[in-house]
Order: structure tokens, then C-alpha cells, then sequence
């Protein structure tokens, strides 16, 4: 293995001629412990809609598919995981919201059912304000607004101006370049 050299990477590209293009990224499906639990998480809390269900005789521990829009999944859930999510292999999953109001009310409504917060600001690359925190089975999500658009010209923002904020409210009170930080509620921040 070499080694890692981040000027490197960043000299990567997507090659002429690829007879493909990846749109979006799809779904994921993720492993649960209890299915029935977890349906009830990404249902009642994060909102999402059944779609279908598999028995357990189809699939052992049984699998259920969830949509948060027009596709007929975009997660899906399978009853195989013996134990909590270690997070080797999946760092976290991320939902994107509508607007920076929405992300702070998922955060009052998480606070409100009792799930621990990880995270909540803004990180450096892409400059997107978020709240981070687990499912039942330990997997890391995220809801987000404002991740940086990259234009036409490929040009990304520099790092000199990453704004890290470690809250939902620094965040707004100091925003990144040409990202509107106003909220439409601004009472969702007081109190």
C-alpha cells in the first residue's frame, strides 16, 4: 500500500469516455438487530414510509424497505445483525432536508425522543450544517442542509474558508461565504 498523499488524490478524475454516469446514490441497506425496532426508529422519528416487508421466511430476521421519497426504497432494513454496529466499514449515512429550519427542528425532536446527539454545526469540507447522532443499532446518520454546490468550473471552496462550529447556533451566527444562514422561524433558536 502507498502512501496516502491527499495532492494525489485530488489530481483523480472521472476518465473521458465512461460509458456511464452514476445519477445519485441510490439506497443502502443496512443490517439491524431487531427489525421491527429499527422500522419503528427511521418510521416514527426520522419519518420515512414503509414501502414493503419480507417475512422471515424470505429472508431470515425478515426485511423492510423504506422510502423517504418517490423511489420505492432508500433504505432497507435486514434482521441479521447479531450484535450493534461496530462503524468499521460504514462511517455514517446522511439525509439531506429542505432548509436550515428543518435541521433544526429534527435536532429539537431528537433531543425530545432521547436520542444523544454525536454533532450538531457545521464540519469543514462542504460547509454543511447538521445534527449527527444513532439509530437503535448504533449505525451514524446525519440530517443536513447547505452542502457547497460545485459549479461547472469544478472549483471547490478552499479550505482557508472552512467555518467549523460545534452548534447549530454558532453556525448560523457565523456563516461560510455566500451560504444564507437566516432561518424562516428564527424563534427556533431561542430559548
Amino acid at each position: 500500500m502507498s502512501e496516502y498523499d491527499p495532492d494525489r488524490i485530488k489530481r483523480f478524475g472521472r476518465p473521458r469516455g465512461l460509458p456511464f454516469r452514476i445519477g445519485k446514490i441510490g439506497h443502502v441497506v443496512l443490517n439491524v438487530q431487531d427489525v421491527e425496532r429499527s422500522a419503528r426508529f427511521y418510521t416514527e422519528l426520522l419519518g420515512f414510509e414503509v414501502s414493503d416487508v419480507y417475512p422471515d421466511d424470505m429472508v431470515p430476521g425478515g426485511m423492510v424497505f423504506l422510502r423517504c421519497n418517490t423511489d420505492h426504497h432508500g433504505i432497507a432494513l435486514v434482521g441479521s445483525a447479531a450484535a450493534p454496529a461496530a462503524n468499521a466499514e460504514l462511517n455514517h449515512l446522511a439525509f439531506e432536508v429542505a432548509s436550515l429550519d428543518d435541521v433544526v427542528r429534527a435536532r429539537d425532536h431528537l433531543r425530545r425522543h432521547g436520542v444523544t446527539i454525536d454533532f450538531e454545526g457545521r464540519r469543514r469540507a462542504g460547509c454543511q450544517l447538521a445534527v449527527e447522532f444513532r439509530d437503535p443499532d448504533n449505525h451514524r446518520l446525519e440530517i443536513y442542509w447547505g452542502i457547497d454546490q460545485i459549479g461547472s468550473d469544478g472549483q471547490v471552496r478552499p479550505p482557508s474558508e472552512w467555518k467549523g462550529a460545534r452548534s447549530l447556533e454558532d453556525a448560523v451566527a457565523d456563516p461560510v461565504r455566500g451560504q444564507d444562514t437566516s432561518l424562516r422561524d428564527p424563534s427556533l433558536l431561542k430559548g
